[in-house]
């Protein structure tokens, strides 16, 4: 089955178009990136599909069920989104067992304590960390909590946003694997917006290139890796990202995971 399906989506902000004619099938258990240069309607995809872009026409699917515009309930429950920033993502006079017990009380689910401190070991976090406030941890620590918070309604869908790309890079490492297991243990599917290659290499199947808000190929990651994707935009993107050397995974990424 699709975990997501966009059929000639096009997207805009008031009068200005900023995606175009998008079509994309994501299967359920997939991890899939989109990919382009800054401004090239990456993210808007991801806030459309969210809920966040409300001005958009086309169809938008998720696990088979059409969404409406605007605040959807139903496809919140199965669709979540970890922004980029976890500096500015987390409400900072919430503590961390405000911050996640929130969705839960939003959608009526009980056993709140339970839920939060299971999501808290499923993220790596201790439970000490449960009553402090962001500001008193770290940067990979707050992205953590996001994960956590995103996962509390135990969606099938995460949407990442470039979600380690302010850390640094030993923590990127550390996200990157926690959200490889996560995507293992808990079944989920991934839609990634990344400028990173290297993390497309290692945390996706498949990926689209955009250009100016349409997609100019979709291919396997079998094939960035191989750095032969086909369209001369995606040859200037992998030459801009990895100059001479073929797209890799850097050591640090690696796991025994």
């Amino acid at each position: 089955m699709s975990a997501i399906e966009l059929k000639n989506l096009d997207i805009s902000y008031g009068d200005t178009k900023v995606v175009h004619g998008i079509n994309l099938d994501i299967a359920e258990g997939e991890s899939f990136a989109l990919v382009g240069e800054s401004g090239s309607g990456k993210s808007t995809i991801l806030r459309a599909i969210a809920g966040l872009a409300p001005d958009w026409t086309g169809e938008i699917a998720v696990l088979g069920q059409a969404r409406s515009h605007g605040v959807d309930r139903a496809v919140a429950r199965q669709v979540q989104m970890v922004f980029q920033d976890p500096y500015g993502s987390l409400h900072p006079r919430k503590t961390i067992d405000a911050t996640l017990s929130e969705p839960l009380s939003i959608h009526g689910l009980g056993n709140q304590g339970e839920r939060v401190e299971a999501m808290l070991k499923a993220v790596g976090l201790d439970q000490r960390f449960r009553f402090r406030f962001p500001h008193q941890l770290s940067g990979g620590q707050r992205q953590r909590v996001a994960i956590a918070r995103a996962l509390m309604l135990e969606p099938k869908v995460l949407l990442l946003d470039e979600p380690t790309s302010a850390l640094d890079v030993s923590v990127q490492a550390e996200i990157l694997n926690l959200l490889k297991r996560l995507r293992r243990e808990q079944g989920l599917t991934y839609l990634l917006v990344t400028h990173n290659l290297p993390v497309v290499s290692f945390l996706c199947d498949r990926l689209a290139v955009m250009r100016h808000g349409q997609i100019v190929e979709v291919a396997d990651v079998a094939m960035l890796k191989q750095k032969r994707l086909g369209e001369a935009y995606s040859q200037e993107l992998l030459a801009a990202t990895e100059g001479s050397r073929p797209p890799s995974v850097p050591k640090i990424f690696e796991t025994k995971d």
